[in-house]
């Protein structure tokens, strides 16, 4: 590894930009908004032999194998020590209830680092009695969206499959 720390503000932000670039050609990240959602996709898809969605598509990220074609929304969340004091609140989800956009929910909590913590598919039916039952999932009316907390008691809830080790499988 290069040893950064001499290196100015603006020699930084160029590397980081150069570093953009080349995940951009890897397609690893395919937008220039936090690499986390894109890092996301691109495991979940290598994964499981997805098809990323198209970027204007609403409500899913990508889309399973043929016969079946399951959506799947994708969600994940860097864990930074104490600047996001450990929390595991991924980004909204909207329409939640109003109909099934997607089939199931992949999420992954990411390490400080981008190393896998925990990943797990939860189904769309699991997130809905989560919210019935108020548990981790809230709707925030000044967002109109849904607002989940990826936390280890999920991995307990039944239909919730713990799929951490076939994203580590795909990580190098």
């Amino acid at each position: 590894m290069t040893d950064i720390s001499g290196l100015s503000d603006r020699q930084l932000l160029k590397l980081y930009s150069d570093i953009e670039g080349q995940l951009r050609k890897l397609e690893i990240i395919c937008s220039a908004s936090n690499p986390a959602g894109d890092l996301a996709e691109h495991l979940f898809c290598k994964a499981f032999e997805w098809h990323r969605a198209d970027k204007s598509q609403a409500h899913f990220d990508a889309i399973g194998p043929a016969p079946l074609n399951l959506r799947y929304q994708v969600k994940s969340r860097r864990i930074i020590g104490d600047r996001s004091n450990g929390s595991r609140q991924l980004s909204a989800i909207r329409n939640l209830e109003q109909a099934l956009h997607f089939d199931f929910l992949a999420a992954v909590l990411f390490k400080e680092d981008y190393s896998i913590y925990k990943a797990a598919l939860v189904p769309h039916a699991v997130l809905l009695s989560l919210f019935e039952a108020r548990k981790h999932i809230s709707f925030q009316e000044h967002t109109n969206s849904h607002r989940f907390m990826l936390v280890d008691d999920i991995w307990k809830v039944d239909g919730v499959e713990d799929v951490t080790a076939k994203l580590m499988s795909v990580w190098h």
